[in-house]
């Protein structure tokens, strides 16, 4: 099991964008704005940060 994370912040609001891309956030852990989860590094979570990149910042 990978021992790497990434840290995923929600830095742009949900409204208005499809509803594929808000459940990927919510997929992700992430609730509002400037809410943040720890999170495995693995492919899937990876795709997930690149579906909704223009909503999240990923670091760390």
């Amino acid at each position: 099991m990978s021992d790497k994370k990434i840290k995923v912040t929600l830095v742009k609001s949900v409204i208005g964008t499809k509803q594929g891309h808000r459940a990927t956030v919510r997929g992700l852990g992430l609730r509002r704005i400037n809410s943040s989860a720890l999170l495995e590094d693995t492919p899937a979570v990876r795709g997930m940060i690149r579906k909704v990149a223009y909503l999240v910042k990923a670091g760390e």
